[in-house]
């Protein structure tokens, strides 16, 4: 282990050991923006930099490996004044609209220029050309004037997600990130799934904002406005209110949303098991009848879009079944406006998700069902269209709704769900795991192929956050062997195999994001591995605190059946609860065609 001396202390620190991470290791902070441990190391931002004896320049510490020997300075005036003058460059080209940006309170970008003592900025900008912002995309919206080019988004898209919808083009001052042809997120191969928006330091990477939208339909008094949210969220949106990592707080979530005025408030747990009982029969009607095997998991939008691009010969592998959110729409307009006797046109259903592909997914053209079921039932013609799912706001929009509403979250009594579309089991919880659907599915195929009960309900072989995880399960004699696959980089291991033919599995589960929809780019600012630890530690636990279990002892999914939907892949189950999805390019229409707007 080469001996090396930062700043007077002598230590010893393994081979091929960078500086930054050297001094990571020791407890030195070196401040830092494009460095991403593990993902991005491409020293664009020079911010890093420190004084190595012998050198005639600084050095950038975290592209510089140690040797033995080295004397290394990490606060000398000269660091400094490089350090300051670097981010002084950064700074003089991007816009002074911290107090109105998305990002005021958690920018990277300006908590360092606080942290390294910044008071002025001593350069002006060479030019006041200001570059469209990108909302082409029903997801995303890219502000280029806000890009630092420290590339962490290039490389989150390209070694985590294996997409390359973004990239450096042009060469010089003229150097900026874009998209294939420049022509948008919109009309790019991009999954939405907005990993880049969680390791962007500023703010030029954003979610398509709904809040606006919400505030106008619960001010109407002509809308029934009711709320649905994801297993995940109830894990992470503590955060935004300044709870640990992992804090179980469905009860507050729920009071706080009733008091945004929400007429109803559900739960996506409830549609979850509505899906388990899809997909569960799904599967083993496969197995049965010899149909397309390995049967694959459909309930992240963004590996959806993802397979749609990139491997289209593997859709008639990919379940029909609709994920929880747009099943939730779709009963929520049909069979829970017949019950209470309302319009299904007064209906708006807002859903709060870790995941800013559900924008994208919510605003699909084949995600009207409810539309379809009531328009002959009702006479209704095309101007009268509805969308099952009106409105997406992410985990971090709704916390930002409540504040701006004044709700002291951490002060709130625990709420209970309403009923019955809030009623949910612990399979449904573990959802917003990798490894979850697979878990819940397999609870309930087991006990429906045997008739027999599960003597355990936690399959651990298919948890933990690894990228891929493998699994031979014995169903009563039948052998079923199964794998998870979470961020689309492990994906591609899996569609290999499955588009040449070679696949030894029966169901495979593929999430988008790292760890599921516990690490969706919708998430709470930072999501990083011990934060997506914390959260699945938190949804785990609420599954062992729920009485019922397993999808298919749901009493309110039962009572689904019983009085509206008769029976698992019935003829109206596939009305309203499962779809198609199609081949797409990179030049597809988006919904929104090359819409930009000046600043």
């Amino acid at each position: 282990m080469p001996k090396i001396t930062i700043d007077g202390q002598e230590y010893q620190i393994a081979k091929a050991t960078t500086i930054l991470k050297a001094c990571e290791e020791l407890g030195i902070i070196i401040p830092n923006l494009c460095y991403l441990d593990g993902v991005s190391e491409e020293a664009s931002c020079s911010i890093c930099l420190v004084e190595v004896e012998g050198a005639k320049t600084l050095m950038r510490a975290c592209v510089t490996e140690v040797t033995d020997g080295m004397v290394i300075r990490t606060n000398t005036e000269r660091v400094r004044k490089g350090r300051l003058l670097n981010l002084e460059l950064l700074l003089a080209s991007h816009p002074q609209d911290c107090f109105v940006c998305e990002r005021n309170q958690n920018c990277q970008l300006r908590r360092l220029a606080f942290e390294m003592g910044i008071q002025r900025v001593r350069f002006s900008k060479e030019t006041s050309i200001s570059l469209p912002i990108d909302q082409s995309s029903s997801a995303i919206v890219r502000d280029p004037n806000k890009c630092i080019l420290c590339r962490r988004c290039t490389a989150v898209c390209e070694k985590i997600q294996s997409v390359r919808a973004i990239e450096a083009i042009n060469r010089g001052k003229r150097t900026r990130i874009s998209t294939f042809m420049d022509r948008g997120l919109g009309n790019s191969s991009c999954v939405n799934c907005g990993q880049c928006l969680l390791v962007c330091p500023t703010g030029a990477l954003v979610e398509n904002y709904h809040i606006q939208g919400v505030w106008k339909a619960l001010s109407d008094n002509q809308k029934f406005v009711v709320v649905e949210t994801a297993p995940a969220v109830r894990a992470s949106i503590g955060e935004e209110f300044g709870l640990a990592a992992g804090s179980r707080i469905t009860g507050k979530m729920v009071a706080a949303l009733r008091r945004l005025g929400f007429k109803k408030v559900f739960d996506t747990q409830f549609s979850a098991d509505l899906t388990i009982m899809e997909e569960a029969h799904e599967l083993i009607h496969r197995i049965k009848n010899k149909g397309p095997l390995p049967l694959i998991t459909s309930c992240s939008p963004g590996w959806i879009k993802f397979a749609e691009h990139f491997y289209p010969k593997v859709l008639k592998h990919i379940s029909s079944c609709k994920s929880p959110q747009q099943m939730f729409g779709a009963v929520a307009k049909t069979y829970y406006a017949k019950k209470i006797g309302i319009d299904p046109r007064k209906i708006v259903v807002v859903s709060i998700m870790p995941c800013t592909a559900k924008k994208f997914e919510a605003h699909r053209p084949e995600m009207d069902a409810a539309f379809r079921y009531w328009k002959n039932v009702m006479n209704l013609d095309e101007k009268e269209h509805f969308v099952d799912v009106d409105f997406v706001l992410t985990t971090r929009e709704a916390a930002r709704m409540m504040k701006e509403a004044g709700i002291d979250f951490t002060r709130l009594a625990d709420e209970e769900f309403d009923e019955p579309l809030g009623i949910s089991t612990g399979a449904a919880v573990v959802f917003g795991a990798t490894g979850g659907v697979m878990e819940a599915a397999l609870r309930t195929a087991y006990e429906v192929l045997t008739n027999q009960p599960l003597s355990d309900v936690e399959f651990k072989q298919v948890r933990g956050l690894e990228g891929i995880k493998t699994a031979e399960l014995d169903l009563n004699g039948l052998l079923l062997k199964v794998a998870v696959a979470n961020s689309l980089s492990n994906a591609r291991v899996l569609l290999e195999e499955v588009q040449n033919g070679k696949s030894p599995y029966t169901f495979i589960e593929i999430m988008t994001c790292p760890g599921g929809c516990l690490g969706g780019g919708g998430q709470p600012i930072p999501t990083d591995t011990q934060t997506r630890q914390k959260r699945m530690e938190a949804i785990y636990e609420e599954d062992r605190s729920k009485s019922v279990r397993k999808s298919h002892e749901n009493p309110a999914i039962k009572q689904i059946y019983q009085e509206f939907l008769g029976k698992p892949l019935s003829e109206l189950s596939h009305q309203l609860l499962h779809t198609h999805y199609h081949e797409r390019n990179e030049l597809d229409t988006p919904f929104l065609l090359n819409k930009t707007v000046k600043i």
